[in-house]
């Protein structure tokens, strides 16, 4: 088994708890920001790791937020964002589920898609 790194912050036990925050610099002058990674690693035989991102549940509030956002361009195109499911040669490609949050006592979530202008 390889190695485990862990990042965590500390437990708010009356208030907030801490933060984790990972980011690249700004570029300079002339140059590009840095880049951001994240992977799980390829499988010889089984199945390979996954990426999970999530917000907590909150017991006596608002459940968190996840967001994904890409970068305005101010002299080139705005960002793009893309997803894709896996590829399978032998058996059935990956799937990609889009849902909306179960409202219980009123109405589920809202999905949105838009393109503007």
């Amino acid at each position: 088994t390889g190695g485990l790194l862990s990042l965590v912050s500390g437990e708010g036990t009356a208030t907030t708890s801490g933060v984790v925050k990972i980011r690249s610099t700004n570029g300079g002058a002339s140059g590009a920001s840095g880049a951001l990674y994240f992977s799980s690693g390829t499988a010889k035989e089984g199945n390979s790791g996954a990426v999970e991102l999530g917000s907590g549940v909150a017991t006596d509030g608002r459940g968190g937020l996840l967001m994904l956002s890409v970068g305005s361009g101010t002299s080139g195109a705005g960002g793009s964002l893309q997803v894709f499911s896996g590829r399978s040669t032998v058996h059935t490609g990956g799937a990609f589920s889009l849902a909306s949050g179960e409202g219980t006592a009123t109405t589920s979530g809202m999905i949105t898609i838009r393109s503007i202008n």
